[in-house]
């Protein structure tokens, strides 16, 4: 009985000291304990037939009845140290932070210390947990202690030394370091040589630290929108604070341009990375002004409404009483409109009140920008462009004070226009509101509306169901124009307080244009015409002479008045082919053919004279000036009306204009037919006209023209002008043009003048052409037959400049082009353009030639040249002269030199004649950058420096 109770007990104590739920098992036999197999717990309670709860199922009740008291003391301890167990594991879970599976996988291997309980993985490994991904050549991972490890490995073969640097990313935020150690439950981390990207700017730094809401603090840090490994500029970062996708915000810092630190430095700086709209305070710009003191302006409240519009509130302040408000807010939405407005508001104090130089004003100015996107609606749109401001706002504005350009705007012009087309009919109706304003005169010029109605052209008598050939009658064709007009040109102060009916000015014109086209005799085209224009006006001005005060008097009449006129037009042409084949015994199988084409046109027109008094568009009125003449005035009371007034002249017009086109066709090996067309006169034209209406100078000078393309991308036009009537001699000797035509003294008409102009452009490409180059295959995809500019011919455009002004992106890479034989291929593309005009004109200020009766001519000439270089990828030469033959000088002469350093933007510019000037820019590419970080030298007028 004693051994048994010394073996009960213990088994008791070795169930106590195992933890696990396999345990080694020793018996005794013979007095000697013996190693027994590893048995499960579970297994072991069942021989003691002992119901032992297990951990992974439901928890069963036992009954403890039919147990002994030594069965039932093991079973209640064993039952709470299980409970203890359980409840053990459960703290143990919540308290390391892991809340769901981390997976790993590595490339090469993976290695467990199962000392120090950490994996080691190697080779493109990669660790993802929650939303968390760390990649890198080499992570150290302990679980026991959540935290993980990673760095790069070395290898000389990569571009920076290091294989594999690790890339952690969590959400949308994504670091690159050299090492990284990171705490799945604190979720925070040590970082060295960081880089990420936020926006359109690159963030380095030496050591930063992230906290567990991922902001990143930095130390000795970078700043740049350069994508280069090794930037071209950066701003140097003391210490930072980043909150990725917000903004950053610095202490001091400096701006290093090719490794060079340059003495521009700011104490703190602010970089905002919000892809959202949000709501802020703006500062104010501070400063002093003579006449108004220190103040306070450009400082409010910007509201981001939503992502449809915003609005920003603006106000300044003066310390001698001026102040001034603002609201400006931009509009948009999608595929259907967009557009800004800015009104604002000032009122401006000068001098001292009580005193006569003390001055109040009230100003203020509208501008307002609207566009519709065609997709809205592709029948009717709106657009609006208004610029208006009183002329004392422009006066008291600083922006204005500051910018000669905006003192030097004499006239502004703003316009709101609204349209829409019935397809259907053929009718368009479009209506706009017009303003001019005239700043330094004070004047508005108003029209308030100018509606326009369109009908199409149309065929009246047409008919809808044709038979048989078409009649003659239905060629003919009609369309309609309507104008309706109400404007006013008076003073700022005065344009609301004008009379409607008299002082504003009402029209109302309709155009009916009625057309034909008929064949006569199967070559002469025949198209007569037919135009009325009818006027509706609803006042006219009766002029008078007031004895009394011995000055012209005018008188307003309201009512309805009708002005109309109409004219009649013919005109007839055809075309005369003629065509030469060359003898092949002179000019051998080269020359095919030469072809001649004539085309002659005659036309008449006539128009009544309007001018006679059953029309009544003219009178006139009679006074005795102050020699007791007696003077005849004629005017039209509609002379200042909207649409003008009829011509009181008869017109009986004959024009003739001919026109001569002559081709050559020769054999050639470049066309695939065979053969190829040479222009030999691509036009040689004259035309005149004769007015039987009239009885002084019914003949009008002769015009000539002349066109030539004899290269495929020049054209050589020039215009000269023959006097009809010869000059004569009056009673003193002065020569005057009288009445006599230059043939009527057996002369040819006189040459008046001509004038010409004509340029050439030399690049690499035609100087390859002219000197062979044959074996070049790029230069053989050149088309000498084709018209237009040669679309292989290299451009002088650097594109990477173009592109670096809305991002730093270049596809170059840097590599160099090399030839077969590997050397780098040395290309710098050049062009040089050659401008020469010459004008030739009679010199009436000359002596007169009383035996040839005319005077000398004067030939001007002007020489300019231009042209620029690539001397290499993102070196720009641009140049541009000339010479003054009159003067005897060189004309305005400017060079310019410009730098894409990849990033940054560098620019000089010199204008070295008449005047000497000089302008040097030094920007950043990038948008955010752009306004903030520059450097811009000019001279004369300002010099700038805007580092922010």
């Amino acid at each position: 009985m004693r051994r048994k109770t010394v073996i009960y007990l213990l088994m008791f104590a070795i169930v106590f000291a195992m933890a696990d739920t396999h345990i080694t098992i020793f018996s005794l036999k013979d007095g000697a304990p013996v190693q027994d197999s590893t048995v499960n717990v579970d297994t072991l309670f069942q021989n003691m037939k002992v119901n032992y709860p297990t951990t992974t199922g439901a928890e069963t009740q036992s009954d403890t009845t039919e147990m002994d008291s030594l069965k039932k003391a093991i079973y209640q301890h064993n039952k709470a140290i299980d409970d203890s167990i359980r409840a053990d594991s459960i703290l143990r879970s919540r308290s390391n932070g892991i809340e769901s599976p981390v997976s790993y996988s590595a490339e090469d291997s993976l290695v467990y210390d199962a000392l120090t309980g950490v994996a080691h993985l190697y080779g493109t490994s990669k660790v993802d947990y929650q939303n968390m991904n760390l990649a890198s050549d080499k992570i150290d991972m302990s679980l026991d202690s959540n935290l993980v490890r990673a760095v790069g490995t070395p290898d000389s073969t990569e571009e920076n030394g290091i294989k594999g640097k690790p890339t952690f990313k969590m959400g949308e935020q994504e670091y690159t370091s050299d090492t990284m150690a990171y705490n799945f439950k604190s979720k925070k981390g040590m970082i060295k040589g960081v880089y990420t990207a936020q926006e359109d700017g690159f963030l380095s730094g030496e050591q930063a630290k992230r906290d567990s809401s991922g902001v990143i603090y930095l130390q000795h840090g970078r700043y740049t929108t350069c994508d280069q490994p090794h930037p071209d500029f950066y701003i140097a970062l003391s210490r930072a604070k980043v909150r990725p996708g917000k903004d950053v915000v610095f202490g001091p810092a400096y701006l290093v341009v090719a490794d060079v630190p340059l003495p521009l430095a700011i104490p703190y700086g602010f970089f905002p990375f919000s892809k959202k709209y949000s709501s802020g305070f703006i500062m104010p710009n501070y400063g002093e002004e003579q006449d108004r003191g220190f103040y306070l302006r450009d400082g409010g409240y910007y509201f981001a409404i939503n992502d449809k519009w915003d609005l920003k509130l603006l106000g300044e302040i003066y310390t001698r009483g001026s102040w001034g408000v603002s609201a400006a807010s931009n509009y948009r939405k999608r595929y259907r409109y967009s557009g800004s407005i800015l009104v604002s508001y000032q009122n401006t104090k000068t001098g001292d009140k009580g005193l006569p130089d003390y001055s109040q004003e009230e100003s203020f100015k509208v501008q307002w920008s609207h566009r519709q996107d065609p997709k809205a609606n592709p029948y009717s749109s709106l657009s609006a462009s208004v610029n208006f401001a009183t002329s004392s706002y422009e006066r008291n504005n600083l922006n204005s004070m500051y910018n000669p350009q905006t003192l030097t705007q004499s006239t502004r012009t703003s316009s709101v226009s609204w349209s829409t087309q019935f397809s259907s009919i053929g009718l368009s109706l479009s209506a706009t509101a017009n303003l001019a304003q005239n700043m330094r005169a004070s004047t508005i010029h108003l029209t308030l509306p100018d509606l326009n109605i369109s009908l199409s052209r149309f065929y009246p008598f047409k008919r809808k169901h044709s038979v048989g050939k078409e009649r003659w009658y239905e060629k003919l064709s009609m369309s309609y124009t309507g104008q309706l007009s109400n404007s006013i040109l008076a003073k700022e102060n005065r344009i609301l307080k004008a009379n409607f009916m008299k002082e504003w000015k009402h029209g109302f014109q309709h155009v009916i244009p009625i057309q034909g086209s008929f064949t006569l005799f199967n070559y002469i085209n025949v198209a007569p015409s037919f135009n009325f224009t009818d006027r509706m006006y609803t006042n006219k001005v009766m002029r008078s002479w007031d004895d009394t005060r011995n000055k012209e008097k005018a008188d307003t009449l309201t009512g309805f008045y009708n002005v109309y006129n109409w004219s009649l037009s013919m005109s007839a042409s055809t075309k005369l082919y003629g065509f030469w084949t060359p003898s092949r015994k002179l000019f051998g199988d080269k020359i095919q053919a030469i072809r001649h084409v004539i085309t002659p046109q005659i036309s008449f027109s006539y128009s009544p004279n309007f001018g006679s008094r059953r029309y009544g568009y003219y009178d006139s009125y009679q006074y005795t000036d102050a020699n007791g003449e007696v003077r005849l005035v004629e005017y039209s009371p509609f002379s200042e009306g909207m649409y003008s007034v009829p011509g009181k002249s008869r017109t009986e017009m004959i024009t003739w204009d001919v026109s001569n086109n002559i081709e050559m066709k020769i054999k050639s090996d470049k066309d695939s037919t065979g053969y190829r067309k040479i222009s030999i006169i691509d036009e040689l034209g004259a035309t005149m006209s004769y007015n039987a209406a009239t009885d002084y100078h019914k003949w009008s000078d002769l015009s000539m023209r002349l066109r030539l393309k004899w290269w495929k991308n020049y054209t050589f036009s020039m215009n000269a002008q023959f006097a009809t009537y010869a000059y004569e001699l009056d009673a003193n000797g002065n020569p005057y043009v009288g009445n006599h035509t230059e043939w009527g003294f057996g002369r040819l008409p006189r040459f008046q003048g001509m004038s010409q102009n004509f340029s050439f452009t030399i690049n690499p490409e035609k100087l390859k052409k002219w000197f062979g180059h044959s074996e070049d295959k790029e230069d053989d995809k050149v088309n000498d037959d084709n018209e237009g500019p040669d679309p292989n011919t290299e451009t002088n455009i650097d594109e990477n400049i173009e592109r670096g002004k809305h991002a730093a992106k270049k596809k170059s890479g840097g590599i160099a082009e090399t030839d077969e034989d590997g050397y780098m291929r040395f290309n710098m593309p050049w062009s040089l353009t050659i401008g020469y005009g010459i004008s030739m004109r009679e010199n009436q200020q000359g002596k007169f030639n009383k035996k040839r009766m005319r005077y000398p001519y004067k030939f001007s000439q002007t020489l300019n040249f231009s042209g620029n270089i690539r001397i290499s990828d993102g070196w720009n030469i641009n140049f541009t002269s000339g010479y003054d033959f009159e003067n005897h000088a060189m004309s305005m002469t400017t060079a310019s030199l410009s730098r894409d350093l990849h990033c940054f933007n560098m620019s000089a510019s010199i204008v070295l004649a008449p005047y000497t000037s000089y302008n040097f820019t030094f920007r950043c590419n990038a948008s955010t950058l752009t306004d903030a970080l520059k450097y811009d030298k000019r001279s004369g007028i300002s010099n700038a420096i805007q580092w922010y």
